[in-house]
């Protein structure tokens, strides 16, 4: 007979058995451990990145306006009292301006006071007396309480931005304006408002009078071209390639290059746009037509790549199915197999639209970095987009840029944030199970 095992002889075994089994148990909570860690330090990081964007780019939507007493004078800006509205346009209403400020500040009969005063609203103020006498001719030969817009000095000034107690030469705004200021504030004609001229204007060199709606708009031109060339394009290939190419050498060197261009940097794309675009068929430099044909190049592999991965996650089952119907091969791709992959599709192509959104390499090199300050009207007008305005801004030198780079930033998150979320909302709403 064998012999069987005394209890004192089995049981070193099963002590290093369970010794075992306690140190894999303690390194799978360790390396949980680590990952929740990794987890807790990536969210830390981002938290500290969104902090530092929001608090530097929060007061940007807020701007200072203080309330001075406009003179409207007629021999300025009517002469004749033709209340003709040419004339009434191409009136003197810097002459007007200045006649205000010397009332209004006191030694501003000198010219150096006098420039002084002028530092402390925005540039723009004769046009806003321009529009109001347009709007009411009446006012002319009065004088009227207007808030008009501060200079972004004095915008900082009343943001806290600047020092009060540091050296004349130290700071931007000097005493007299401080004083100014000061005394605008005692009267209760200094307050702070919404900055609708942040979202209703184009760039300007004057931080005050910049804003981000013509870049806005120069992106949405640019994502037009690029979703109407990349998408159909993308699709079609990508229905080629995984339904009817043949499975030989060559597809297989398309596949590689096709995930090659995906890993290309995105200057090199343009390059080869300020090559061809604009060296070979001569397209209008820094228009939204060539920068979204640009961004379609850089697009095109997302889209495939994706699209693919769509299609082959559709059973083939349902391919098999149509088939035995009588379907020939290209009704059941374009009637069962597309609808059926159209939510990965869809969400591969934002996700590749919300790259080409924040992409600002490739627009550099056609044009797109040049000074705009018009609002585009059309796809073959000069244009910038909004990566390019934040690059812009940011390498300006005056303090009020800084906040309107950071508030630039938040938008553009913003936008991303949506397309992202838009593609897990489609995706969700159009997946379905089998």
């Amino acid at each position: 007979m064998t012999d069987i095992p005394a209890n004192d002889a089995v049981k070193p075994s099963r002590n290093r058995n369970e010794a075992l089994i306690r140190k894999r148990y303690r390194a799978e909570r360790r390396f949980r451990m680590y990952g929740l860690a990794a987890i807790i330090a990536a969210l830390a990081m981002l938290a500290v990145l969104l902090v530092s964007i929001v608090s530097a780019g929060y007061p940007a939507f807020t701007t200072t306006e203080i309330a001075l007493d406009l003179q409207f004078k007629a021999e300025d800006i009517d002469p004749n009292g033709s209340r003709d509205p040419a004339v009434l346009a191409d009136g003197n209403y810097r002459g007007a301006l200045l006649a205000s400020l010397r009332a209004e500040f006191p030694g501003a009969q000198s010219r150096k006071v006098r420039r002084d005063a002028q530092n402390m609203i925005s540039k723009d103020v004769t046009f806003v007396m321009r529009d109001m006498v347009l709007a009411d001719p009446s006012v002319i030969g009065t004088t009227q309480r207007v808030w008009v817009k501060s200079s972004a000095d004095i915008d900082q000034l009343a943001k806290g931005s600047i020092d009060h107690t540091l050296p004349e030469s130290d700071r931007r705004v000097n005493d007299r304006q401080l004083g100014w200021f000061e005394k605008l504030e005692a009267e209760d004609r200094v307050r702070t408002t919404f900055n609708t001229t942040f979202f209703s204007t184009a760039d300007s060199r004057e931080p005050e009078q910049a804003g981000i709606l013509g870049a806005v708009i120069g992106s949405a031109l640019t994502l037009v071209i690029t979703l109407l060339l990349s998408f159909p394009v993308g699709v079609m290939a990508a229905l080629y390639l995984e339904e009817f190419a043949p499975k030989n050498r060559w597809t297989d060197l398309i596949e590689v290059n096709i995930n090659n261009l995906a890993a290309v940097p995105s200057i090199v794309f343009g390059l080869l746009g300020l090559a061809v675009f604009l060296g070979f068929f001569g397209l209008p430099r820094s228009a939204p037509l060539v920068g979204g044909m640009v961004l379609a190049l850089m697009t095109l592999p997302t889209i495939i790549i994706a699209s693919r991965a769509a299609l082959k996650a559709v059973p083939p089952s349902i391919r098999e199915a149509a088939l035995g119907m009588g379907a020939s091969p290209l009704q059941t791709v374009v009637h069962n197999v597309l609808p059926l992959a159209m939510p990965g599709i869809l969400t591969g192509t934002i996700i590749g639209m919300a790259q080409a959104l924040g992409e600002t390499a490739p627009l550099l090199m056609i044009g797109m970095v040049a000074f705009i300050a018009d609002i585009p009207g059309g796809f073959t007008d000069s244009a910038t987009v909004l990566p390019v305005q934040i690059f812009l801004w940011a390498d300006a030198p005056e303090r009020a840029f800084v906040e309107r780079t950071s508030a630039a930033i938040m938008v553009l998150l913003t936008f991303l944030i949506i397309m992202n979320l838009l593609a897990v909302l489609l995706r969700k709403k159009f997946e379905r199970r089998w």
